[in-house]
This record gives structure tokens, C-alpha cells and sequence, in this order.
């Protein structure tokens, strides 16, 4: 579950940087979401491979290992179907706590 908070953090703050022109690599950061830098990795390569982002390079090294080097990561439509539908989840999910409250 803690993935998916990860993966919806990193699509949010790629959605919101759209506004700006320059994109400040730190709000990605796996220190600033406070994930293992592996970890970070593998979903920033999910995402990437499952066409959700776009703006980041695999850069391959040494044998099977990748690096990653951030251009100007964006989101696809489906990235943005993705947040469009975890916010409807979570209003729905808050609505439920709300009436759960009442009776």
C-alpha cells in the first residue's frame, strides 16, 4: 500500500509542477518522499514503463543496473486518468467515513 502513496505523491507533484517552467527535481526526490533510493527507482520505472510518465531517461550501466536521469518529467493522459481516479476514490472513501460518523 505504501507504493501506491508513493506512486500517487510523485504523479501529483509532477501534475502540479506543469504551472512552472522549470522543473525543481527535488519534489521527486526519494530523500523529500522519504523512500530507499532503490525503491524510488524501481517506481519511477514503473512508471515510466506502464506510460504514466514521460521526461525521465533510463540510462543503462554496468550489466542489468539503470540509472535515471530527469529532463522534464510529465504526465500522459493516462497518468492523469490515474489521479483523476484515486481523487474520486478518496472523496468516495471520505464520504463513506462521514456517513459510517452518523449512524
Amino acid at each position: 500500500m505504501e507504493n501506491f502513496k508513493i506512486i500517487y505523491k510523485i504523479l501529483k507533484s509532477i501534475e502540479e509542477s506543469m504551472d512552472y517552467e522549470i522543473f525543481d527535481e527535488n519534489i521527486i526526490s526519494p530523500e523529500y518522499l522519504g523512500v530507499s533510493k532503490e525503491r524510488w527507482k524501481a517506481l519511477i520505472i514503473e512508471l515510466l514503463d506502464n506510460g504514466y510518465i514521460t521526461g525521465i531517461l533510463k540510462v543503462p550501466v554496468m550489466g542489468d543496473r539503470v540509472d535515471l536521469k530527469i529532463i522534464k518529467p510529465k504526465l500522459t493522459i493516462k497518468g492523469m486518468q490515474y489521479l483523476e481516479e484515486n481523487s474520486m476514490m478518496k472523496k468516495a472513501n471520505n464520504l463513506l467515513k462521514g456517513i459510517r460518523e452518523i449512524i
